[in-house]
């Protein structure tokens, strides 16, 4: 490690420092790091959450505080005013740490508070996302693909293949508040070793996208109800050249939008019946994941989750153990799906297409559909405030 200015040796000016000990730039420091935090919190009371083991729960009678920890960022949040300042207390004689107060900005996630809720945005983020591709005069565009667009391998090799790859990643990024991207986002994802101009293309409408809407967050308000609801939905065969399907699912708790996911299948299903039940299977196994974690958060609802799904061959299969020819190399997500159903913990039934919410994740729509579930899924514009408003 070179002298540092100010400090250097006059005597032996060629002389470096020897580096004892660093918290940055060594591969072990994450993990070193985590288990001194950790050590300190499980001390204290805490438990680690067998769900997300960043997440740490603290239970005193009917005080509780929850602890989320991203290397040296921290949320803490709690129903106990005094037991949360004890604690806080406790962490400023132990670490050299900085109370920034109420949230508002965290890992390029600014929130803001609502009457009635909280709005995840990112921004200052999507800006610099539009400057970066150049795009600040641009025109925005209704929707992030047309329902025309298709990302294909055949076409002319870009020649600057880091910024797509750039443009990309800043994209994949920013659908952590933005899911109406989702979709787009993983069709651009899929050509990153083989891209094409057409590919660079899209990706800008895609950003001309964002440029229009770029004031739009998640929004969550309180919850009416405790109910766990999914949709799941997959559009059979999808890619042109693989064959492949696309599938999708959003999961509500209380009305909010707390999970989704937009991939294409690792295989090749022979019918859509077969496409649309692993997806069922895969937004299953999410719906698990949420109640374990609601479970340990002890806010776990009393009535079971529900599975939406416009397939009726797949609710079929779901519900009725009957196997059939077509259900035979599928065994694995019957039988998880079905046993999911069979011991109540999970409920499957039918919603009609133009109400299939987890379509945003699978295709492109046009403006008019796209928009009513763009709405549905709570992507808003920033509400609107006076300066000087202080609530």
């Amino acid at each position: 490690m070179e002298q540092p200015p100010g400090f250097a040796n006059s005597k032996h000016p060629d002389y470096v420092c020897k580096l004892n000990r660093a918290l940055y730039g060594l591969k072990q420091a994450p993990r070193a790091w985590f288990q001194r935090i950790s050590s300190f919190l499980i001390s204290y009371g805490f438990t680690c959450s067998r769900a997300d083991p960043s997440l740490f729960v603290f239970t005193q009678g009917e005080s509780l505080m929850y602890l989320l920890v991203y290397v040296d960022d921290l949320i803490l949040t709690g129903n106990n005013s005094s037991l949360l300042t004890v604690f806080i207390n406790r962490l400023h004689q132990e670490f050299v740490i900085k109370d920034l107060g109420s949230l508002n900005y965290f890992l390029g996630l600014e929130v803001l508070h609502t009457n009635d809720g909280l709005v995840l945005t990112q921004t200052k983020y999507a800006n610099d996302i539009v400057i970066r591709a150049g795009l600040t005069h641009a025109k925005p565009v209704p929707t992030p693909l047309s329902t025309s667009d298709t990302f294909v391998s055949d076409g002319v090799p870009f020649d600057d293949p880091t910024l797509y790859r750039s443009l990309v990643g800043a994209l994949q990024y920013l659908t952590i508040t933005r899911p109406d991207l989702a979709y787009a986002v993983n069709q651009a994802c899929q050509h990153l070793h083989a891209l094409t101009e057409k590919h660079f293309q899209l990706v800008k409408r895609i950003v001309r996208y964002v440029k229009g809407t770029i004031s739009h967050g998640l929004v969550f308000t309180r919850p009416t109800s405790s109910t766990i609801l999914g949709y799941s939905d997959a559009d059979w065969a999808r890619c042109i050249e693989t064959r492949r399907s696309t599938y999708g699912y959003s999961i509500f708790l209380g009305g909010n939008l707390v999970s989704w996911s937009a991939k294409k299948q690792p295989t090749v299903s022979r019918s859509s019946c077969e496409s649309e039940y692993r997806a069922m299977a895969n937004a299953a196994a999410e719906i698990v994941w949420i109640t374990h974690l609601l479970q340990e958060l002890r806010t776990l609802p009393p009535s079971r989750p529900t599975l939406l799904c416009d397939n009726r061959s797949a609710l079929f299969m779901s519900q009725n153990p009957v196997s059939h020819k077509r259900a035979k190399h599928i065994d694995l997500d019957y039988h998880f799906v079905r046993e999911l159903v069979m011991s109540g913990k999970l409920h499957t039934k039918f919603v009609p297409t133009k109400l299939q919410l987890a379509d945003i994740f699978t295709k492109s729509l046009p403006r008019p559909q796209f928009e009513h579930f763009r709405d549905l899924i709570r992507v808003h514009p920033l509400p609107f405030r006076l300066t000087g408003d202080k609530r």
